[in-house]
């Protein structure tokens, strides 16, 4: 029996119209006010959910990469002192936390490691997404897990056996699985949508798809063949400074999307075949043998 999840007010699962987040993540370059607009605008688009990322860079960032010099807005900068820049702290996140419920759109974030789960615990959140770079952190898992929320397990980079073993560790309740391809942005050639029939053949749990193409269309498409959440990233300007304004969907085209997958939803129907009253007057005229 496939089972369902409960994020806020929404029962997510294959019965139930697609869960749409739009994933703000780090396009926010560290700046509130750039973030609060992010939320103004996805709420505007239909979105059902904002998703940010928390992280503690100095155990997130490998050691290799810290000093790596880069050009940011903040100027010529360590790697490490970049990913510090675009944390947001607790100050940040009680303001996201009274604008998402005075907008009455649900937030989440991404968690990258032990610590920030403790962080969040703070703010009551209505569940943990996992990032596909950290499906084979088991402790990790076992963290969420052991806060009794929802878990979003995305699975880019990632082999069936390492999906397996996750998805075992946690167990299917109050789990979704999130087909996904971690490149920025991804060919079509790879994003490999018949997976989604793959992972709903073999668990019982909700399955969606965190997109990270160029375009609409193959996002509707993961719906129509089953995806129950669909996750784009989110900007205001794919001009916009950041390593993931350019995989990500602007406003005008996240509200052509919400459109696209609920008019896709309306024309699945239910597979059980009739004859609609609107055909009646076709088939008076057309058909010569009743």
């Amino acid at each position: 029996m496939v089972q369902e999840i409960r994020i806020s007010n929404r029962k997510i699962g294959s019965a139930y119209p697609a869960y749409v987040i739009a994933e703000i993540g780090i396009n926010h370059n560290g700046d509130l006010d750039i973030a609060k607009e992010m939320v103004m605008a996805a709420k505007e688009t239909g979105a059902d959910a904002v998703k940010f990322q928390k992280r503690t860079p100095d155990l997130c960032i490998p050691e290799d990469q810290r000093a790596i010099m880069r050009e940011t807005p903040w100027g010529y900068i360590s790697y490490l002192e970049y990913r510090k820049r675009m944390e947001f702290g607790r100050k940040e996140y009680r303001e996201i936390d009274r604008f998402c419920r005075d907008l009455n759109i649900d937030w989440f974030v991404s968690v990258w490691d032990e610590p920030s789960v403790d962080f969040m615990e703070e703010f009551d959140p209505l569940c943990y997404k996992l990032p596909s770079a950290s499906l084979t952190d088991h402790a990790l898992l076992k963290k969420i897990r052991n806060t009794g929320r929802p878990i979003i397990l995305s699975t880019g980079m990632s082999t069936l056996e390492q999906i397996e073993e996750s998805v075992n560790l946690v167990g299917q309740e109050n789990l979704a699985i999130m087909h996904s391809t971690s490149a920025y942005p991804c060919d079509p050639l790879e994003l490999n949508l018949k997976m989604i029939e793959t992972l709903r053949n073999h668990y019982t749990c909700p399955i969606g798809y965190s997109g990270h193409e160029v375009g609409l269309i193959t996002s509707v498409v993961a719906v129509a063949l089953g995806a129950c959440m669909v996750e784009r990233h989110f900007t205001l300007d794919r001009a916009m400074w950041g390593s993931d304004q350019s995989a990500s969907v602007e406003p005008g085209g996240f509200r052509k999307l919400v459109k696209y997958i609920r008019v896709t939803e309306m024309a699945l129907g239910d597979g059980m075949k009739r004859v609609y009253e609107s055909e009646q007057s076709s088939l008076k005229k057309l058909r010569k043998y009743l």
